[in-house]
């Protein structure tokens, strides 16, 4: 295995979710293909053909020359442009089209990364045509795999893996957007702090702390009269930062201390994921 070990963990977390989701989609029936998923606009299939594109890509396929529809209500910018490509190519294969295609991708995907001897540092293109490290690509990717098996799951009744190895790479990528949430988005007051209490599968306290210059960081020791707290467990975690749902509903599942409007600010902004 020629893989750098800093590369390790996201390889392992890919394969693990890859896996999960073709032995979710592998014995469905058609019409479940169809079902809806937490991701506006798209069924079942659109979620596993948004994954075999972003592994295409990885594997450094060229992307498909398509024209979208104009009635996509969901698809509303580039960004959101450039990911339904792959997407709506595929809005019409049969359920065995799919599966062959999946299952083709995951051992060109594993043959791949056997052999990938690059530095972690090396520089690979991303979306849009933006530059970034193999690093970062590859931990990018294991959590978009593993929050797509997350939306699979949900749309099939099958709940599970909230705490692979891939729940462990989203943990640390949503964790790394907190700061911006608090002190940038809700503009939580200088020199103050707030709390993240995390329960269930994965669990984890945070505290981000916002210094005079209305900068913040991520720090794990609790902080003594927080500005505001919020406690809620790792499923709606997830489901809010990634916008799978609104604040409004899950209140149920959210308990927060402190100033009510710079709690309210912070789940207004808690969708990180674009």
């Amino acid at each position: 295995m020629s893989l750098h070990p800093t590369l390790q963990p996201y390889a392992d977390a890919w394969s693990h979710s890859i896996e999960a989701i073709s032995e979710l989609v592998q014995p469905l029936p058609e019409a479940d293909w169809n079902r809806r998923t937490p991701c506006p606009g798209w069924s079942v299939r659109d979620v596993v053909s948004h994954v075999i594109g972003l592994d295409s890509e990885m594997y450094g396929d060229p992307r498909p020359i398509h024209a979208l529809p104009r009635d996509l209500f969901h698809v509303t910018n580039d960004h959101q442009r450039y990911m339904e490509m792959q997407v709506d190519v595929r809005r019409h294969h049969t359920a065995p089209e799919m599966t062959s295609e999946l299952d083709l991708m995951i051992i060109r995907r594993n043959r791949q990364l056997r052999n990938e001897n690059r530095d972690p540092g090396a520089t690979v293109r991303g979306p849009l045509g933006t530059e970034l490290t193999l690093e970062e690509s590859m931990r990018r990717h294991a959590f978009a795999v593993w929050a797509h098996e997350q939306d699979l799951r949900a749309a099939l009744g099958r709940p599970g893996d909230l705490d692979s190895p891939g729940a462990y790479v989203a943990r640390d990528v949503l964790l790394a957007e907190l700061p911006r949430v608090v002190a940038e988005l809700a503009q939580a007051p200088r020199s103050s702090a707030v709390v993240i209490d995390v329960h269930g599968p994965v669990e984890f306290l945070r505290t981000v702390r916002v210094d005079m210059q209305g900068r913040g960081t991520l720090e794990t020791a609790p902080a003594l009269g927080p500005a505001a707290s919020l406690s809620l467990d790792w499923e709606t975690y997830v489901r809010l930062a990634c916008g799978r749902v609104t604040a409004e509903a899950v209140t149920d599942r959210v308990k927060t201390d402190g100033d009510p409007d710079l709690a309210a600010a912070i789940l207004r902004y808690f969708a990180v994921t674009p």
